[in-house]
């Protein structure tokens, strides 16, 4: 049967977006999507019913503008828990193109494992939905810059879940960067700090799938491999996937594209000239991918920004666990979501100075998360750029993509920003793209 006869709902239902090109899913995109009026209700659907989803979840159906009707999950205990979340309300499906397919739903929100976001973002563009995408956007550069595109082209609000940049004291801090006050930065580090040795998430065996989890819809365009608990998650805590090649990055994309997205706004960058790294994993007794020692470097026009991570040891600078110091001339500012503080270079200012400088001092943290969702639908409404868009969230996740291919290949990686692609080695540009297995594909 030929594309054009295929009818959009059975398309969808058939799964026949994951195995045709991009020329050919436009035309079933063209339909545009309702505008929302100003009191109209915002219905949303959420894929990846985890831990994080279900806070995601939260924070939607606090706004009164908002309900969930559709949840997806592959394990079933993950998907009753988003309906009870919902009290009830919601549908649940196990297959996420199902909430794509569904005409009613405005809005999805994707919390699902890095390595799905790009797909499930981008088909959620084409069927005329507004995303919010949890970080990091991508597995990789190629992606992210196709989520990007499909935004544009199908003029979607795309908000990534990098929430720090809602809140009110990492604005004001970025503010103060700005301002000159700290004279210029030529430094900037950034750091997460903790100690799982020696056992750090464990080695168990490869086994059998707990029965109410689909595995293979799990891995969806990852290679095909035995299930491991570890390269799902572990219960009562974060998902360790993030630990493993396949499916992201590490603590680099984890939490450090939280820190180096701030760093992008407060210095108003977008990418680094390059980076370089080292590190291992050198004594915990896991099986995860990820190096336990990190340490990055990516250079700037006029700074660097270093990026460490350490499982071995909790602490951190200034015995603090994690944030992001600005180092500069006349001071150094520090910021994490507690709230941010100055302290002057004494020496080298006036105590006029030094009093403008610490005004304020100290700022107390705000509230990102609530904030930013809220940000969201704002957007949604007013069709305007949300503080995380889609491009930010690529940006600060390909410094910390580059990060890693540094890391991996044992190179310094000279990029070229504008056109996306690796000038100081043929071999590291195979780490900008992957290859999806089948029948999944990226459209376009």
């Amino acid at each position: 049967m030929e594309t054009k006869k295929i009818k959009r709902r059975e398309f969808f239902r058939k799964g026949g977006m994951a195995v045709i090109g991009a020329s050919a899913v436009a035309k079933f995109s063209t339909i545009p999507h309702k505008v929302l009026g100003a009191n109209e209700k915002i219905v949303a659907g959420a894929i990846g019913t985890g831990r994080q989803g279900w806070t995601n979840m939260r924070d939607f159906i606090l706004n009164e503008e908002t309900e969930i009707a559709a949840v997806s999950d592959v394990y079933k205990p993950h998907m009753e828990k988003a309906i009870e979340i919902t009290k009830g309300k919601a549908v649940g499906y196990k297959d996420f193109r199902r909430i794509i397919d569904r005409k009613d739903i405005d809005v999805v929100i994707i919390s699902s494992p890095d390595h799905w976001h790009a797909l499930q973002t981008i088909y959620a563009c084409e069927s005329g939905k507004d995303v919010y995408v949890e970080k990091p956007i991508s597995h990789n550069v190629y992606e992210g810059r196709k989520m990007v595109e499909a935004a544009r082209r199908y003029k979607r609000v795309v908000q990534t879940g990098t929430q720090q940049r809602s809140g009110a004291h990492f604005q004001r801090a970025a503010e103060l960067v700005q301002s000159g006050k700290l004279g210029p930065i030529s430094s900037v580090k950034c750091w997460n700090y903790s100690n799982e040795y020696p056992d750090g998430i464990g080695n168990p065996p490869d086994s059998e799938p707990p029965p109410d989890l689909d595995w293979d819809m799990w891995l969806g365009p990852a290679p095909k491999v035995p299930y491991n608990k570890n390269r799902w998650i572990q219960e009562g805590g974060w998902a360790s996937f993030r630990y493993f090649w396949d499916y992201a990055g590490g603590w680099l994309t984890d939490w450090g594209v939280h820190l180096i997205d701030i760093v992008h706004m407060a210095m108003n960058v977008d990418a680094p000239l390059s980076a370089c790294a080292n590190g291992g994993k050198y004594y915990l007794k896991d099986n995860r991918d990820t190096p336990d020692t990190l340490e990055v470097i990516l250079e700037y026009p006029g700074f660097i920004c270093t990026y460490t991570n350490t499982l071995l040891n909790a602490r951190g600078i200034d015995q603090r666990g994690y944030g992001i110091q600005f180092y500069g001339t006349n001071g150094t500012l520090f910021v994490d979501r507690n709230g941010f503080n100055v302290d002057p270079e004494v020496k080298r200012v006036s105590r006029k100075e030094s009093i403008k400088l610490m005004e304020p001092i100290t700022s107390e943290g705000s509230e990102q998360h609530k904030t930013h969702v809220r940000n969201f639908i704002d957007c949604i409404k007013s069709r305007g750029l949300p503080n995380s868009d889609v491009e930010n969230g690529h940006y600060s996740a390909n410094a910390s993509h580059l990060g890693n291919i540094a890391f991996r290949t044992k190179q310094e990686i000279k990029w070229d920003a504008k056109n996306e692609k690796i000038t100081s080695s043929v071999e590291a540009n195979k780490y900008l793209i992957r290859e999806y297995r089948s029948p999944w594909k990226l459209p376009g």
